[in-house]
């Protein structure tokens, strides 16, 4: 964004020197040393037209036509990179910028006219969400806050699995759990759940509908089938809610089968002439659109695989207009990527029309010591226990700190400090460091000044620089992490910028008797919190004005 007009500059300066080139890309330097912003323009000129690089740069910095103070130096290195440093006036723009745009600074309309799906969390309907779904749930819902903050209409959803083999083993659990509040011998079936909540399930379901233990057995199982999925699926929508977390559509797989989606899709497999039988099942040739092996599509007792509902699903998707789709699959679907891509080329659709982003194991960590959990044996940290013992904010912190498809170890006695070792406490402490300063000032006579009135030339030093480079930095930033779907650089940057924050605060007195320094510095205050504000709201993490 703050560089658009050097951009600019920098493509006048090429056409006046007869010369042309179709982009330009000014960036920060990887070393802060060589300057503010950094371009290999020169180079690239050079090759296309024979010239020396160095004496084609000193050319282009003779050409450009800038706004007075707004390039304070500029510098050729090595072969002919341009390096420049930013000068008085354009601080001073980017400051005045980031306070008039308030809650819409960082935001931009690059993505306007695209409409994605992002489908997550889609946990298993047999037990309360655990903490791979929580980490989805983070990371879903930011990288749809942070496309929206570009511009893109998305459109959340949950899938759930409702119609395979786990929903018979649950209903059958429960129905031993039924048992086992009459008082009767019971037994948890083999594959089944063990977890302590399927008796909660069980209680739910006896009070809503008391006759329960007088069905018939095969009439039971059938209503169990139904009604511990929508009970269980309510809790998740429970506690998902209170995390923060709203879907747009619980899309349900039974919905596929009512419409005969899952029919269609094989019939349409069979027609591409790219399925055989063998064994007595019917394989679909996956291999030549880059899997390992063919793949089973209907078993030879006439079910069919994971396979085929999910194409039909995807399809839906498509059809519902949305290009691409986003989904965050679990670890252990890995490998269902690259055969459920090859059964969509096979059917005429573009790979690239589904993204996949893998969500890796999050360990607990306390006391130094790994948390061993399962689902199927009830030893399990549940979404809602997460909230209950560290809170929305740090949990989402947490999960949202490192990039998606590395494993996380969440240290829980580190999430439970309340102090700025804690390092969601640290950030939004910086904001309500600002609005205390603020509130103190008001109680002086002073307060932040308008932007078109507030002189800052007291803003000044390299740390000021520091701080106004990182605002500067932030739709960039912003705009960089919804394309690469990848929040994690959110965090680590509202980290970097809270560092910045407290180092000045603690090197120079913000509020003070001179109104000739507290005004600018209490402005560049307010810039600071007000980035800080808008890089918490994207992430679902609230910024206090008091802690």
């Amino acid at each position: 964004m703050y560089y658009d007009e050097l951009t600019a500059a920098l493509e006048k300066a090429v056409t006046k020197l007869g010369l042309e080139i179709e982009h330009i890309e000014v960036m920060p330097p990887r070393d802060p040393s060589h300057g503010d912003a950094s371009t290999n323009v020169a180079l690239i000129l050079a090759k296309k037209a024979g010239r020396n690089p160095r004496e084609l740069a000193a050319e282009l910095v003779d050409a450009l036509e800038l706004p007075e103070n707004y390039i304070d130096s500029s510098d050729i290195a090595g072969p002919g990179f341009l390096n420049f440093r930013f000068g008085r006036a354009w601080y001073e723009s980017v400051l005045r910028d980031v306070v008039s745009g308030g809650d819409a600074y960082g935001t931009s309309d690059g993505g306007r006219g695209k409409n994605i799906q992002i489908e997550f969390v889609s946990a298993n309907p047999t037990g309360p969400l655990n903490i791979v779904s929580a980490r989805a749930a983070s990371v879903g819902d930011a990288i749809g806050t942070l496309l929206e903050a570009t511009g893109v209409s998305v459109q959340r959803e949950d899938y759930v699995n409702d119609a395979g083999q786990q929903v018979g083993k649950l209903a059958l659990s429960v129905d031993a759990r039924l048992k086992e509040l009459r008082g009767e011998p019971f037994e948890i079936p083999e594959g089944g759940y063990h977890g302590e909540y399927l008796k909660d399930v069980a209680a739910s379901l006896l009070a809503a509908k008391p006759d329960l233990g007088a069905m018939p057995d095969k009439e039971r199982i059938a209503y169990l089938r139904e009604a511990a999925i929508e009970n269980i699926v309510a809790g998740q929508r429970a506690d998902l809610e209170a995390f923060g977390v709203t879907h747009d559509r619980w899309f349900h797989e039974t919905e596929l089968a009512e419409a005969g989606a899952v029919e269609d899709v094989l019939e349409k497999l069979k027609a591409s002439g790219e399925t055989y039988e063998k064994e007595g099942a019917t394989w679909l040739r996956t291999t030549p659109h880059g899997t390992n092996d063919d793949k089973v599509i209907v078993k030879s007792d006439g079910v069919p695989t994971y396979l085929l509902p999910d194409v039909a699903y995807h399809i839906n998707k498509f059809d519902r207009g949305y290009d691409p789709v986003i989904d965050l699959w679990g670890p252990d679907h890995h490998a269902h990527i690259a055969e459920t891509h090859a059964a969509l080329e096979i059917l005429g659709y573009l790979k690239e029309r589904l993204e996949v982003q893998i969500i890796q194991q999050v360990n607990f960590i306390e006391g130094g010591e790994q948390v061993k959990m399962s689902k199927r044996t009830g030893n399990i940290v549940t979404l809602r226990d997460l909230i209950a013992d560290v809170g929305v904010d740090v949990a989402k912190f947490f999960f949202l700190m490192r990039k998606q498809s590395a494993h996380l170890d969440f240290d829980l006695d580190l999430a439970r400090e309340q102090t700025d070792e804690n390092p969601v406490f640290y950030v939004q402490y910086a904001h309500a460091r600002v609005s205390s300063l603020i509130r103190f000032a008001a109680d002086k006579g002073a307060s932040v000044p308008a932007a078109d009135e507030v002189d800052l030339a007291d803003v000044s030093g390299e740390d000021a620089r520091s701080l106004v480079l990182l605002l500067a930095d932030f739709p960039r930033l912003i705009a960089g992490a919804a394309e690469a779907r990848e929040p994690h650089r959110l965090t680590t940057y509202l980290r970097e910028l809270s560092a910045a924050f407290h180092s000045y605060y603690h090197g120079h007195q913000i509020v003070s008797d001179d109104a000739g320094t507290t005004s600018p510095r209490l402005f560049l205050s307010q810039a600071v919190k007000t980035v800080l504000g808008n890089g918490l709201r994207l992430l679902g993490i609230s910024a206090p004005e008091r802690m």
